[in-house]
C-alpha cells in the first residue's frame, strides 16, 4: 500500500531560517529517486538545489516560484511503495528513504531520469489512487483561526494564507479537488468573483475636475494611501545584502583613506608571470589574485585590519587565518564569495580559487561556506570603470580595500614627466581596530608593492 509522506524544507546550516523557491524541478505525478534535487531555493547566501529524501511519485507541491518559506514548512509530498518499486512507472526498483535532509549530503544514488507517472501506476490492480494533493493517511485538515470550529478541507498554508488576505471564509467555498478539497485555483476564483461583484455594486460619484491633475504634493505617501511605483521585495540575497550594510552603518565607525599608485610595472610582472613557460605554463595570473597576494603580506604586517569587534565582550578579536572577500556582481545581486586561508597561498593559487568562485557566482552554485566566514574583502570596481568609491565594510569585518580602473595617466617618473598605468586604492577601516597611522601605513604598503612588485619576495 503507497503511503504518502511530507518533505519539509530542511535545514540548510549556517544559521539559515527561511528561503525562497526559484524554481521547481519536478511537476505533481512525476517519480523521483532518492535524493533527487526537487527545487532549486535561494537562501539569504546563495542558491541551492534541494534533494528530496524519499522515493516515489509527486503528489502535491507547496509554495509558488517566488514565494518565501520557513525551514520546516511543506515543501511537498511524495507516495512512497510499501515495497521497492511498487509506484515506478517502469517498473525500477527504488528505496523508501534515505534519511538524509541536509543540503548537499546524500547517498549517492543516481538521479533517476524525470518522468510523468501513467495514472495506470497509481491506480491499477492490487495499488491505491493517490490524488495529487491527498493529506497522508491518517491526517486531518486542522481548523484555521478566523474560520470557525472543526476542519476545513484544506492543507496548503499557501491556499490558506490567500484565503486569509482577501477575508474569504473557506467554509463558503466548494473544492473541485479529489474528495472536496479546497484548491488554490478555487480561492482565486472566489476572489475574481468578489472582486467583480464589488465593481457591480459600488455607486458612480462625481469626480471634481481638479482631481483628475495630480499635483506633487498629491504624490507623497499618507496615512491610508500608496505611493503609486514599483515594489521589490528585499529578501534573498539582496535582503541580505541590504540588512548586512545598513548593520555595518548603524555598528561600525568607519573611516576612508586613499592613494594613487602607478601601477605600471605590476602590469609588466604580470605580463612577463603570464609569457613564462609557454602555453604549458598554467591558468593566466589576474590582476585581482597580484592585488589579493599584496593584501596578505599587507596584513601579515598590519594584523590588525584582519580582526573583528567582539560588541558584548568589548573586545578586539585578531584573526590569525586571512579568509579574503572579494565583490563579485551577479545576475542576482552582489554576492562576496570567500578565498579560505589566503595567507598560504601564492598568485597562482588565489587566482584558480578566484576562478573557479567566479565561475560558481555566475552560475548560481555558491554554496553557504563558500560566502561565509570572510575576514577581509578586496572590492575591484574598477571594472566597472570607474576610479574611486568609499565601500561600505562588508560586517563583521574591520576593513575593505577598494581598487579603481587601472588608466593611462600623465605621472611624474624620475623627475620627468610621462604617460604610466594609474590606479587609485581607497581602504574604508573600522576606526575602532586602529588608527589612522595603521590604516595610512598598510594602504602606504599596498601602493609601494604595486609600484615595485619586487617588494614582495621579502613576504615570501
Amino acid at each position: 500500500m503507497p503511503q504518502v509522506l511530507e518533505f519539509k524544507l530542511p535545514d540548510l546550516g549556517e544559521g539559515l531560517t527561511e528561503a525562497e523557491i526559484v524554481r521547481w524541478l519536478v511537476e505533481v505525478g512525476d517519480v523521483v529517486a532518492i535524493d533527487q534535487p526537487v527545487v532549486e531555493v535561494e537562501t539569504a547566501k546563495a542558491m541551492v538545489e534541494v534533494p528530496c529524501p524519499y522515493g516515489g511519485v509527486v503528489t502535491a507541491r507547496f509554495g509558488e516560484e517566488g514565494a518565501e518559506l520557513p525551514v520546516g514548512a511543506p515543501l511537498l509530498t511524495v507516495a512512497v511503495g510499501s515495497t521497492a518499486g511498487e509506484l515506478s512507472a517502469d517498473g525500477a526498483a527504488e528505496a523508501e528513504s534515505s534519511g538524509n535532509v541536509l543540503v548537499g549530503y546524500g547517498t549517492g544514488a543516481p538521479a533517476a531520469r524525470r518522468r510523468r507517472v501513467r495514472p495506470e501506476a497509481i491506480s491499477g490492480a492490487g495499488s491505491v489512487t493517490v490524488p495529487a494533493a491527498e493529506p497522508a493517511p491518517g491526517a486531518v485538515p486542522a481548523a484555521v483561526p478566523g474560520e470557525g470550529p472543526g476542519p476545513v478541507a484544506v492543507i496548503s498554508p499557501l491556499v490558506r494564507k490567500l484565503a486569509r488576505q482577501h477575508d474569504l471564509d473557506l467554509r463558503q467555498l466548494t473544492g473541485s479537488g479529489p474528495d472536496g478539497l479546497i484548491l488554490r485555483s478555487d480561492v482565486e476564483s472566489a476572489i475574481r468573483a468578489a472582486a467583480s461583484a464589488t465593481v457591480e455594486s459600488a455607486p458612480v460619484s462625481a469626480v471634481p475636475a481638479s482631481a483628475s491633475v495630480s499635483s506633487p504634493a498629491s504624490m507623497a505617501p499618507s496615512a491610508g494611501r500608496e505611493v503609486a511605483g514599483e515594489r521589490i521585495p528585499l529578501r534573498g540575497v539582496r535582503g541580505a545584502v541590504a540588512d548586512k550594510l545598513a548593520r555595518s552603518r548603524r555598528e561600525i565607525p568607519d573611516a576612508t583613506c586613499w592613494v594613487d599608485a602607478d601601477a605600471t610595472e605590476l602590469m609588466a610582472a604580470r605580463a612577463a608571470m603570464n609569457g613564462a613557460g609557454g602555453p604549458a605554463a598554467g591558468p593566466k595570473v589576474s590582476v585581482l589574485a597580484l592585488l589579493a597576494r599584496i593584501c596578505t603580506a599587507a596584513l601579515a604586517r598590519f594584523p590588525e585590519l584582519n580582526s573583528t569587534v567582539d560588541l558584548d565582550a568589548r573586545e578586539i578579536v585578531r584573526l590569525r587565518d586571512v579568509h579574503l572577500g572579494f565583490a563579485a556582481q551577479t545576475d542576482r545581486g552582489l554576492v562576496v564569495p570567500v578565498v579560505r586561508n589566503a595567507q598560504d597561498r601564492n598568485a597562482e593559487s588565489i587566482g584558480a580559487e578566484i576562478g573557479r568562485l567566479t565561475e560558481a557566482a555566475r552560475t548560481g552554485k555558491l554554496t553557504p561556506a563558500d560566502l561565509s566566514g570572510g575576514t577581509f574583502t578586496l572590492n575591484n570596481y574598477g571594472v566597472f570603470g570607474v576610479d574611486g568609491s568609499t565601500p561600505i565594510i562588508n560586517h563583521p569585518e574591520a576593513a575593505m580595500l577598494g581598487v579603481g580602473r587601472i588608466v593611462a595617466k600623465p605621472w611624474v617618473h624620475q623627475g620627468e614627466l610621462a604617460v604610466r598605468q594609474v590606479v587609485q586604492l581607497s581602504l574604508t577601516f573600522d576606526h575602532r581596530v586602529c588608527d589612522g597611522g595603521t590604516a595610512g601605513g598598510f594602504l602606504r604598503y599596498v601602493a609601494d608593492c604595486v609600484e615595485q612588485p619586487a617588494l614582495l619576495l621579502r613576504a615570501l
